[in-house]
């Protein structure tokens, strides 16, 4: 029993990066290791022109907007190129063993979907072992530790992206997946977008993929906070909401945003084999034709389309 102390020490750094979510104390230990990257991914400007990065952020941090890992504005759920991946990861100064945290605001439930996709992004270009700050910036201001406004400048790696196509759901594979119910398929999405109450900006029409089950991504997360919760009370929701991970499951919502949140917990947290995110999710789907349930009334539809026309969703 003395001989294995120590070698239970010596892998505990090791067993940390095993665990895909970061305190800030954990962190804070880390930032000194050469190998660690903090990827900064909050987004906005003041009325200066400052980006929140250029206001504060964790020493060594590299800044890339969220923004920046996502489709246009008319699909934002579509990844970037592998060209775009590449250029990106490389300027951060990422490669396949790089340890890169990523950061977000820590706002709230829906903030944490940002660090979600770019963790996935990561994980299928086949980056190793990112992690999340599990609370994001806030969780570290709350802890009280420094900040500094000095741009990290960092060396331009030679990685090259490829997405793995074992990470990402197509349309064309969900419409199989619809015919012969051979999957899971989890909406995300608040129970208003699953019911047909309410559509994205970019969605053609309102409802959801034929059979699919509803477990809003928020359910992860104890009232108020963005941190996600730890794994043990993770299984227990997931057993609450009668998801069984040991099914192959797509995770989808209106543009692969709050799915990737659900994605997270079932494949990083616990431990599913067959997760795997539709990007595109309601905003391609609903263009194109296909098979949906719960699209409301014409009636029902024209009232919703001129609250979304008044800007009251």
């Amino acid at each position: 029993m003395k001989r294995l102390v120590p070698l239970v020490l010596a892998l505990l750094p090791a067993l940390a990066w095993a665990n895909p979510l970061l305190t800030p104390a954990e962190l804070l230990a880390r930032l000194n290791d050469p190998n660690v990257r903090v990827v900064d991914i909050r987004d906005g400007k003041d009325d200066a022109g400052r980006t929140p990065y250029d206001n504060g952020h964790i020493a060594g941090a590299v800044h890339a907007p969220y923004a920046q890992w996502r489709g246009p504005a008319d699909n934002p759920g579509r990844l970037p190129g592998d060209a775009a991946l590449t250029d990106l990861v490389q300027r951060l100064g990422i490669d396949r063993d790089t340890r890169a945290v990523i950061v977000y605001a820590g706002r709230d439930s829906t903030d944490f979907g940002a660090a979600a996709r770019v963790y996935w992004t990561l994980k299928a270009v086949g980056v190793r072992e990112p992690a999340i700050l599990n609370g994001g910036m806030k969780a570290w201001q709350t802890a009280g530790l420094p900040l500094t406004a000095e741009p990290a400048r960092v060396a331009r790696s030679t990685f090259v992206a490829r997405v793995d196509p074992k990470f990402v759901a197509t349309r064309d594979e969900v419409e199989r997946i619809v015919a012969q119910r051979s999957a899971t398929l989890l909406d995300a999405r608040p129970a208003a977008f699953f019911a047909g109450e309410k559509r994205h900006a970019a969605a053609k029409m309102p409802g959801t993929i034929v059979g699919a089950k509803n477990v809003d991504n928020a359910v992860w997360f104890r009232p108020g906070s963005a941190a996600i919760v730890a794994p043990e009370e993770a299984a227990q929701i997931a057993q609450r909401h009668g998801i069984d991970t040991s099914r192959p499951t797509i995770s989808f919502c209106n543009t692969g945003h709050w799915a990737a949140t659900n994605w997270f917990v079932l494949s990083e947290l616990l431990g599913g084999k067959d997760v795997k995110l539709y990007p595109e999710s309601m905003v391609e789907w609903s263009r194109s034709g296909l098979a949906m349930d719960n699209v409301p009334s014409r009636l029902k539809w024209l009232w919703l389309e001129l609250k979304l026309a008044l800007g009251a969703q």
